[in-house]
């Protein structure tokens, strides 16, 4: 999908670019799958702040897509390619043989009128689900399972796409768009092809108010704080951080600490982690 470029009118103009939405259906979302998406503003069930920088924004719905892809050996045609605020991978509403109608992630390729199917003996072709030890070795995925049945929890993002490496025993490997290399049952679903919106990742927003339009508040540097409100801050001038390195505004290291918890299971999993050199 292509890039729309401004003429240069205005200073925030000139840097701003937006994704082409031509190619995607000019018809309103499927009301029956639309969820009301309350806003937290970054504010837990206490009403504290536990996300700083959150608020505002643009009012949104919410999709309900089909990360599971179960409904098994029913062929599917694609209606229409739209737009999703929460997300920035496209979507494509699928209707079944039957008349149930589902979104997916739509993947590279993909048009309306096409069709799709899930199962173990669908044919490897773009948009279609089955088990990764249906899929040849080397294909390209997306929207892959960690655990059998509970759905597609990676790659989900825009113009992402994972790599089935091998599959030995019990297990599959699979390459993730971080570099990672993972296990994940044989049994896991995925989804062939890559995602589209391949371009979404070069888009320039060109001026703060488009970020404000996503829900995000403006952020500030700690070392202009006051010592009361931040480590960073204090001192006359622009000061040093003043200490062994940069921290949060907690007090915690912010380059290089490990936050991830020991007591998750999946780590034994992990063939070669994404931040290995």
């Amino acid at each position: 999908m292509a890039i729309r470029f401004y003429k240069p009118t205005t200073n925030a103009r000139r840097n701003m670019s937006v994704t082409d939405y031509s190619n995607l259906s000019k018809v309103a979302p499927e009301k029956s799958l639309l969820e009301p998406l309350k806003k937290n503003s970054g504010r837990n069930s206490y009403g504290r702040i536990t996300v700083r920088h959150r608020g505002g924004g643009n009012r949104r719905k919410y999709r309900i897509i089909d990360f599971k892809r179960d409904k098994a050996d029913i062929p599917a045609t694609v209606k229409t390619l739209e737009y999703d605020p929460n997300r920035s991978a496209h979507i494509a509403l699928l209707e079944y043989a039957d008349g149930e109608k589902r979104y997916i992630l739509a993947p590279q390729g993909l048009e309306a009128g096409d069709t799709v199917v899930s199962g173990e003996g669908a044919d490897i072709k773009s948009g279609n689900a089955l088990p990764l030890q249906k899929i040849p070795t080397g294909t390209f995925i997306h929207n892959v399972e960690l655990y059998p049945g509970r759905g597609g929890q990676f790659s989900r993002a825009a113009g992402v796409s994972a790599q089935l490496m091998a599959k030995e025993g019990v297990y599959a490997l699979v390459r993730l768009p971080s570099g990672e290399l993972r296990n994940v049952p044989i049994k896991c679903y995925a989804t062939i092809g890559q995602l589209g919106n391949i371009d979404h990742e070069n888009v320039k927003l060109g001026k703060a108010g488009r970020k404000r339009n996503m829900g995000w508040r403006p952020q500030v540097r700690g070392s202009v704080m006051n010592p009361c409100d931040h480590p960073h801050g204090g001192g006359e001038g622009k000061s040093p951080i003043g200490r062994s390195g940069p921290v949060t505004p907690w007090g915690k290291p912010a380059l290089g600490y490990k936050t991830r918890s020991k007591k998750k299971a999946s780590d034994k999993l992990i063939i070669r982690r994404r931040n290995t050199k």
